[in-house]
């Protein structure tokens, strides 16, 4: 089941994502930034166990984030991420973002979804607000990635 993210759900969240930073898919995140931000997350959960987080985080006028896509390596390959994507782009959408991107280590992934590459000088407000305090900048091996909604 895709729903939004509950309270309950931090610490399965973390450790989806955790888990997966450990092995360089993705950055990791404090239980401070989930609680903070817990309200941008969807996840899919089956029999109480949540096997999928996507977060959207709206960044600047008509342009939302696409943050910490993770799916538990049991329902990979089974639609679980592209669900959590576009559910997150709805709420968006409804919202009024016209565009998401995303920094991402597999490109190809999201460009099966629709993505395409863009340079990251596209994305100055972001750039120069997050990435400049993760601890790859400035030597990131993430490709920036961009939709229209």
């Amino acid at each position: 089941m895709l729903r939004k993210a509950l309270l309950r759900d931090v610490l399965p969240i973390q450790e989806l994502i955790n888990n997966a930073a450990k092995e360089g898919k993705v950055l990791p995140r404090s239980l401070n930034d989930i609680y903070d931000n817990l309200r941008d997350f969807f996840v899919c959960e089956e029999a109480e166990t949540v096997y999928g987080c996507c977060a959207l985080h709206i960044t600047w006028e008509g342009l939302a984030e696409i943050r910490s896509l993770v799916v538990h390596p049991s329902r990979q390959k089974k639609g679980m991420g592209r669900e959590l994507i576009e559910q997150g782009c709805a709420e968006v959408r409804a919202m009024g973002v016209k565009a998401v991107f995303l920094l991402t280590a597999n490109p190809a992934y999201f460009k099966k979804l629709g993505f395409e590459h863009v340079d990251k000088s596209q994305l100055p407000h972001k750039i120069w607000s997050d990435c400049v305090h993760c601890v790859q900048f400035p030597n990131c091996n993430e490709v920036a990635m961009r939709m229209d909604i």
